[in-house]
């Protein structure tokens, strides 16, 4: 499983470069398998989730390449709409090839995806999409079979909730479409935009994306293309949160301010000092912080979900009383008792966790239950004194690559050890 020994109440001060977000990687690797040509990604993280799409995309019979963070996807021979169950279950992302494998193929099967276990995040809104779209689905066994028995024509579908993986699929689902088709109440994370500036790079015919709707104008083919996806809001946050509890002077580069403009937001309300230009985000921080107020967790442009258990970790350890109410996944409080071994004061009542913050945190044998989870827990050993051991840091994997670099590139003691 390995695990992070951190020794804490060390300054952090550096430059970071943040490399492409794995929220976009991933739904751009589903994407490649829609041309028969050459695709290139530069700048990849390589962390577990993106092998593990890799690998998928490896059993449908495309050729990849991953090296130096540059990726290469040849879909030339693939020859399979099958997601093996074992591959599916050990990343939520392979429901995106739902979209893309329908689009190849005009048929799929596909077991119910894995990842982290934060919620219930239903693929209902992806089904009954595809099903708008004339998609027969099918469930049978743990597997999802989807047929299309014609081309996709014109159409308008309105999405119950602006879900990200959704969107993406749909987006996905749509390219080849016979007509026009119109997505409604949709996602509007930046990494929908990239998927849309991608694909559109390809060939394709896709305007909207970062509004409510997205207007799909199907397009015969999609040719290849060597691209560059955006840098990871969510790892930039992490490190920005991270310089906030433990003081010092971090430069981050390689990220869109505006794409954390809800965390500079907060973070400029306490003793940061914040500088943002075009890519580059510098934060310095010095003394303990005020109370952090009320943050919920919205959709984009609101406060990130994937940010949530950071800053609860900020609130921890801020002076006075900070609240915050997750509003996109029910179960995304698990490392709450964790928190607690450490010496944090914290109520959770519902969807709302209360911090009562300290002033110090002392070291403790933890465990990471998920991803962004782990990542708060590494927070918390670097505010904190004495020795911390962080356990199951596979979780932390799947979205950071070599967190403990990083890190240590700051100032940080942190080593990764079995």
């Amino acid at each position: 499983m390995g695990r992070f020994i951190i020794n804490g109440e060390r300054q952090l001060s550096g430059v970071l470069d943040i490399l492409a977000a794995k929220n976009s990687v991933l739904p751009l690797l589903a994407a490649a398998i829609l041309t028969d040509e050459k695709v290139v990604l530069h700048n990849c993280p390589d962390i577990t989730d993106v092998h593990n799409m890799l690998a998928i995309l490896q059993s449908l019979g495309s050729v990849t390449s991953f090296e130096n963070g540059v990726i290469t996807i040849d879909s030339s021979n693939i020859n399979n709409e099958i997601v093996e169950p074992k591959l599916a279950h050990e990343l939520r992302s392979s429901i995106f090839l739902l979209g893309s494998i329908l689009s190849k193929f005009n048929k799929a099967i596909l077991s119910y995806p894995g990842g982290c276990e934060i919620g219930e995040r239903p693929i209902d809104i992806h089904l009954k999409g595809l099903k708008e779209l004339g998609v027969h689905i099918t469930e049978e066994g743990g597997l999802i079979y989807c047929k299309n028995n014609k081309k996709i024509t014109s159409n308008e579908i309105v999405l119950d909730i602006p879900s990200v993986g959704a969107t993406e699929n749909l987006m996905m689902a749509s390219v080849f479409a016979d007509g026009i088709v119109t997505l409604r109440n949709v996602a509007r994370e930046p990494e929908i935009v990239d998927l849309q500036n991608f694909l559109n790079s390809m060939g394709a015919k896709i305007y909207g994306a970062g509004c409510g709707v997205i207007v799909i104008h199907g397009v015969k083919r999609l040719h290849g293309v060597e691209y560059t996806p955006i840098g990871d809001r969510i790892v930039a946050g992490t490190y920005m949160i991270a310089g906030a509890m433990c003081g010092g002077d971090i430069t981050l580069k390689g990220i869109n301010c505006e794409y954390l403009s809800s965390l500079v937001s907060k973070l400029s309300k306490t003793t940061c000092n914040i500088q943002v230009n075009n890519d580059i985000i510098r934060i310095k921080s010095k003394g303990r912080h005020p109370r952090l107020g009320k943050i919920d967790t919205m959709y984009y442009p609101g406060f990130p979900t994937d940010l949530q258990s950071q800053m609860s970790a900020l609130g921890a350890v801020a002076d006075g009383i900070s609240i915050i109410t997750e509003n996109i996944f029910e179960t995304r409080f698990k490392q709450i008792p964790e928190f607690r071994k450490m010496g944090a004061i914290v109520d959770i009542k519902g969807r709302t966790a209360i911090f009562e913050g300290v002033p110090k945190l002392y070291g403790a044998e933890v465990k990471a239950e998920d991803l962004r989870g782990g990542a708060s827990l590494v927070l918390m050993g670097l505010y904190a004194c004495g020795t911390t051991v962080v356990h199951d840091i596979k979780h932390i994997d799947r979205g950071y690559q070599s967190m403990e670099v990083d890190i240590r590139s700051l100032g940080g003691d942190i080593i990764r050890a079995d």
